[in-house]
């Protein structure tokens, strides 16, 4: 395993090629601002809602499935929209979920993992990440895990992982620390269910976790109802809500100037723990 210098200078050169100058460019009011991200999961299966999703305005992080049959062209909207790609990398839940192509599960060698990750990440064009899809099981496995940030870090050497926390016992994080990539963590789900109030209430969870702790990172999905919030919301974002929406690379970046946030390291309420299994 490589000592510790060696992966602080392999962490300092992905968030370099991450896009330093991302932030070096942004207006001092904005970086001053409470900083919210924004993905939106479970794309490349429905045309019409991935078509939304592309054309939600700001840098909203698109997370697709693997090997769904609207991937291509969804993908490259969003990269045309200025918009993150990633790749949403189906895990073995603790329950008996249909993880669909493209899924890793306990039962599969170090060399089928490394396959999986391989074909996932070639089929999603301008991918520069990755978020994990259910996985409340195999993400408790630190051997696992550690296979698959090592699938991510051999095919997208310029990658992140952001852990979706589907369980708190989640070691995402720390197999890709310990790989020396770039990575962060969900703290707010938009819409535990596809209810209205309750994505009004997480949306407004969202903004006062990122006025507390200086950003907050939220993960969605392409529900009507979802998509209608956000359609409405986050054009007056910073006007009306006091907040700037950036990408996950400007976040990680802030990230490794600022050190840790607090919100990184606590446990989150209850209600907001887990909406995949």
């Amino acid at each position: 395993m490589p000592d510790s210098s060696a992966n602080a200078r392999r962490f300092v050169h992905h968030l370099v090629c991450l896009g330093l100058a991302v932030l070096l460019a942004a207006p001092a009011a904005a970086q001053k601002a409470p900083r919210v991200v924004l993905i939106i999961d479970d794309l490349g299966q429905d045309l019409a809602a991935g078509e939304r999703v592309t054309a939600l305005p700001g840098p909203v992080a698109c997370a697709f499935l693997p090997a769904r049959p609207h991937v291509n062209q969804l993908a490259r909207q969003c990269h045309e929209h200025g918009k993150e790609v990633l790749l949403h990398q189906p895990l073995q839940a603790a329950a008996a979920n249909d993880l669909g192509p493209g899924g890793i599960t306990l039962d599969m060698s170090h060399g089928e993992v490394l396959r999986v990750m391989r074909e996932n990440l070639a089929g999603i064009p301008h991918v520069s990440g990755m978020n994990t899809h259910m996985g409340s099981l195999l993400t408790r496995h630190p051997g696992h895990m550690a296979w698959v940030i090592e699938g991510l870090e051999h095919n997208l050497p310029d990658g992140f992982f952001v852990d979706s926390v589907t369980t708190p016992r989640s070691v995402g994080r720390r197999m890709a620390a310990e790989a020396g990539i770039p990575h962060a963590r969900r703290h707010i789900f938009l819409d535990p269910v596809a209810d209205s109030e309750v994505i009004k209430r997480q949306f407004q969870a969202w903004l006062a976790h990122a006025r507390r702790d200086g950003l907050a990172i939220a993960i969605g999905h392409p529900y009507p109802e979802t998509l209608a919030l956000l359609e409405r919301e986050l054009p007056r974002l910073a006007d009306k809500h006091g907040v700037t929406l950036v990408s996950v690379r400007a976040a990680l970046v802030r990230q490794q100037e600022e050190g840790p946030w607090p919100a990184s390291l606590s446990p989150l309420p209850p209600a907001v723990k887990s909406s995949k299994p």
